[in-house]
């Protein structure tokens, strides 16, 4: 087959335009049209779309979001106030964002307030005998301080992981050292959220009992600078006590803290 010519002095006929251009700049077009390179047209990208794929549905490393278990907060110097010959004691905790009905427990009361000793503030006491994960009825050594109701912590440690397992039960009644009415494996809120209910267990006599106090909060209306012209804010909350204080006094001290009656980092 003999060679073709080169096309130098040669012309051709655009298949768009029907104009004659030099042969030398005549281009192929996607669709096979022979056209002028002025006149060249690029495939238009919708006549070949991307491939469809289904969107992925996991990720093989996920760590997927968690709700994180309640803490301590630090408390202003001398946070608590009594009056005498009175239950109730007002709690500062400027923006805590507690809710009426929280159960706070006490941390590292250094001294008495109004008459009443660190030990009511941390409420504490132990089992005086054995219990099963079943038992409604808990015996203790020292209920006295404690509430007529609401929400003790058992404290354990599993032998084999060393992990804790403390056990938040309920109880509705409180006499003669002994916790009645108790709702097993239960949890008690703070900040108004109730957190992942704890297990029921076995506890051995002589394990550690912590309690704590149902809280209301004390509202406030004070002066706004811009709209609206008052706010309300929630700085305090009171609690009451099982015997009433024999003197009106604010103190605690330095470093007391409150948070949920189950704070793993506290036991």
């Amino acid at each position: 087959m003999s060679n073709t010519a080169s096309g130098k002095f040669a012309k051709f006929i655009s298949d768009r335009s029907g104009m004659e251009f030099p042969y030398k700049e005549m281009v192929r077009e996607w669709n096979g049209s022979r056209v002028h390179i002025s006149e060249f047209e690029p495939k238009q990208p919708q006549l070949q779309p991307t491939r469809f794929t289904a969107d992925p549905q996991g990720l093989m490393n996920a760590r997927p979001a968690r709700t994180e278990f309640p803490t301590t907060d630090l408390l202003p110097e001398n946070p608590f106030s009594t009056i005498n010959t009175s239950t109730v004691v007002t709690v500062s905790e400027p923006n805590s964002g507690r809710q009426t009905g929280d159960i706070v427990r006490f941390y590292d009361v250094k001294n008495r307030v109004g008459g009443v000793n660190q030990s009511v503030f941390e409420l504490q006491t132990t089992l005086s005998s054995n219990i099963n994960s079943t038992a409604t009825s808990i015996a203790a050594a020292d209920t006295s301080a404690f509430p007529s109701a609401g929400f003790i912590i058992i404290e354990k440690i599993n032998p084999t992981t060393l992990l804790y397992q403390n056990e938040v039960i309920q109880y509705t009644g409180n006499a003669g050292n002994t916790f009645t009415g108790c709702t097993r494996g239960t949890n008690a809120k703070t900040r108004g959220v109730a957190p992942k209910n704890t297990t029921a267990t076995s506890h051995s006599s002589g394990a550690n009992i912590r309690g704590g106090y149902s809280i209301t909060m004390i509202s406030s209306t004070v002066p706004n600078p811009g709209v609206p012209a008052t706010i309300t804010k929630n700085d305090s909350y009171k609690f009451s006590l099982v015997t009433a204080a024999s003197g009106t006094e604010t103190g605690g001290g330095l470093n007391v803290s409150a948070g949920p009656i189950n704070d793993q980092t506290n036991v």
